[in-house]
């Protein structure tokens, strides 16, 4: 994740930047990376993901109570096949963290501890049954009460030999290592995914894990998300300093706008740019709504002509977003101008509904050998804004889940007809016509449909 690491570690709310209840995800590529640090959250516990090859410095302040290393596509054999940073394994004792390896996780776990990992003769995909052999364990309790379970398996190697202190605690029933513990170190693994639905008792493995061997209070509540980040931007914002914000009608930047307002009042200048690529009378509905449920000051921008006319003979997507990302920027610096004449002071900051996933997506795949991500595409909010951007960021939902965001909305008393709204990406409908959007009628067609 490089950068973008330290960034998020260095976002997180002061409120649990100590790490007294913090679960650190160190993310190795799997599909289900999101939805392990989306569970956690659910259990009312902060979690955080970070690449897991980022380096150490990355972590810098952060004492987690937990660690989980993800699962991952790739084989602890392969050549460059990630590992976590050099001196993690300190770091983690230091904090006195319990850590967990998932799949991936707990086979790079073990061999990094002096184990043994195998290319499995039988390899394991899909839902599988699995033995707690173990009398009693820290992940399972009592083995009566779970003595079989079905999980959801994806491996292609397996651990043969564990390493010194390790126990073997639950078996598949081919006889693969499913669950391993040290519990003088701290160190627990699961070939299995928990976090997916295809395994039905995972959540309690989770939970049991996190609550009952880590020690871990939920105490992570949306009120004091909203309560920190208040703070942080008033010790951002100078008190004479103005601030723009881009409203696209959707719910990510209506609470952003709703939640910087909170903080710093009139100063916050709200706009809502018209590019000619919008649902059919989104324009009007958007603006009602606003100035009618939100009493947000918000300015309306009509670049319609502007926007259309960068993009006619543009046929590719990605070059399409790119273009309009550009032209949002543009239209904001105008507006910042704008301002500056009228009110005496040019605005500094821009905020931006960036909203979690589109921070880790943009970071590179751990293993890939890159300092950036194969771009699938460009998102709004993060990789469409140039280098030479005269405004300063706030994006005071960077750390939320959009479930989680509608929370805050609804905690801000943002109104459900904005928090239920259908989402609808920046590049609008550019992106729903195939080639060049100015030909024909076509974007009048899709409005209509």
């Amino acid at each position: 994740m490089g950068s973008t690491a330290a960034a998020s570690a260095s976002a997180l709310p002061a409120s649990a930047g100590s790490g007294e209840n913090l679960v650190l995800i160190l993310d190795y590529g799997s599909q289900y990376t999101h939805l392990i640090t989306r569970r956690v959250r659910q259990l009312g516990v902060l979690s955080l993901c970070v690449s897991g090859t980022a380096p150490l410095a990355a972590l810098e302040g952060l004492r987690p109570r937990a660690v989980v290393l993800s699962g991952g596509p790739h084989s602890v054999h392969a050549e460059g096949a990630p590992t976590f940073p050099e001196g993690f394994l300190e770091f983690a004792d230091g904090a006195g963290a319990h850590v967990l390896g998932v799949c991936y996780g707990m086979q790079l776990l073990v061999q990094s501890l002096g184990g043994a990992v195998e290319p499995g003769e039988r390899q394991e995909y899909g839902k599988m049954e699995v033995e707690v052999t173990a009398p009693s364990s820290a992940l399972y309790g009592e083995a009566e009460t779970v003595k079989r379970q079905t999980v959801w398996m994806s491996h292609g190697d397996e651990v043969v030999r564990l390493p010194e202190g390790f126990e073997v605690v639950a078996r598949s029933v081919q006889g693969a290592v499913a669950a391993i513990e040290n519990r003088e170190k701290r160190f627990y693994g699961l070939q299995y995914h928990p976090e997916v639905t295809h395994s039905p008792q995972g959540m309690e493995t989770l939970l049991r894990f996190l609550f009952d061997v880590c020690g871990i209070i939920a105490d992570w509540k949306m009120q004091d998300v909203l309560d920190e980040e208040i703070k942080t931007i008033q010790s951002m914002v100078g008190p004479d300093e103005h601030v723009i914000c881009a409203l696209s009608g959707g719910v990510d930047s209506t609470v952003a706008a709703t939640l910087v307002h909170k903080a710093i009042g009139d100063r916050l200048h709200c706009v809502f740019v018209d590019n000619g690529l919008l649902r059919y009378k989104e324009r009007e509905r958007v603006m009602s709504t606003f100035e009618s449920d939100l009493h947000l000051p918000v300015t309306c921008v009509d670049a319609s002509e502007q926007f259309l006319s960068k993009l006619k003979g543009v046929e590719d997507p990605e070059q399409k977003r790119k273009i309009i990302g550009r032209e949002f920027i543009a239209v904001f610096d105008d507006f910042a101008h704008k301002m500056e004449k009228k009110i005496g002071k040019r605005p500094e900051y821009l905020v931006q509904g960036t909203l979690y996933p589109d921070v880790i997506e943009s970071c590179p795949p751990p293993g890939s050998g890159r300092t950036h991500s194969h771009t699938i595409k460009s998102h709004h909010n993060v990789g469409g804004l140039p280098k030479d951007m005269k405004l300063k960021l706030i994006e005071p939902l960077k750390l939320l889940f959009k479930d989680e965001v509608r929370k805050l909305g609804s905690i801000l008393n943002v109104p459900d007809s904005f928090l239920k709204r259908h989402p609808f990406p920046g590049p609008g409908l550019a992106v729903r016509v195939l080639g060049d959007v100015t030909q024909g009628n076509a974007l009048d067609t899709l409005r209509q449909v």
